[in-house]
């Protein structure tokens, strides 16, 4: 399958660079010494622990993930991918890649948020994991679309975030109202509209990115 051929050219390219799991690695860290030293002793409330674990994987996602196609610009491969793969063949490899990413970006952090916050305590964890899975795939997928667009920019490191804020928007606040859920120990059934939401979103981006992509790799 050329998608995973595609994958694990990213994969062993990153391997080798490591430029996007350095700087994911070095964002994780500094932000969350950072928080930690900002609070010092004070005691802080479990939903705006929440919130900060929200805000620290959108900001990690727009320091590590809009490599995937700039990378191909840079080095000058995007006419040699053009030729010997369709358009939605690229666009998976490079999600399966930020699939990848995001989940090992996202436990690392969600691990360290449980380690160090005393007050993130989730009671009910069916009802996180589903909001966690199903956020990790809106984020790659999102983050991999916008990714492709910059990469025919000439500011491709400041356009990703402006670009990434609004689009990401929706799925973060629910994302926050779910985490708010989960500390409050709520059902799945209670959280059904928010659950049903976050897969809509996912549905439509991923729907959204193989219909697009086309024009916007063959511009």
């Amino acid at each position: 399958m050329k998608a995973v051929s595609v994958f694990k050219k990213d994969w062993e390219s990153e391997l080798r660079t490591r430029y996007a799991i350095n700087a994911l690695a070095m964002f994780i860290l500094v932000t969350i010494s950072v928080i930690l030293f900002s609070i010092g002793s004070e005691k802080i409330s479990e939903y705006l622990t929440g919130g900060l674990l929200w805000v620290v994987i959108f900001f990690s996602a727009m320091s590590g993930l809009s490599r995937a196609f700039v990378s191909e610009e840079d080095r000058g491969t995007t006419l040699t991918l053009q030729l010997i793969a369709k358009p939605s063949t690229i666009f998976s490899g490079k999600l399966i890649f930020n699939l990848l990413l995001v989940f090992l970006m996202n436990i690392a952090i969600t691990f360290l948020f449980f380690i160090l916050f005393e007050s993130f305590v989730i009671k009910n964890f069916a009802l996180f994991a589903t909001a966690f899975l199903f956020g990790n795939i809106g984020i790659a997928v999102s983050s991999t679309m916008i990714a492709a667009i910059i990469s025919k920019a000439s500011s491709k490191g400041t356009l990703y975030p402006v670009l990434s804020f609004p689009i990401l928007l929706p799925l973060i606040l629910t994302l926050l109202e779910l985490t708010k859920f989960a500390i409050d120990g709520n059902s799945l059934e209670e959280s059904f509209v928010e659950i049903a939401v976050l897969i809509c979103y996912d549905v439509i981006m991923l729907s959204a990115a193989y219909m697009l992509f086309d024009f916007i790799w063959k511009e």
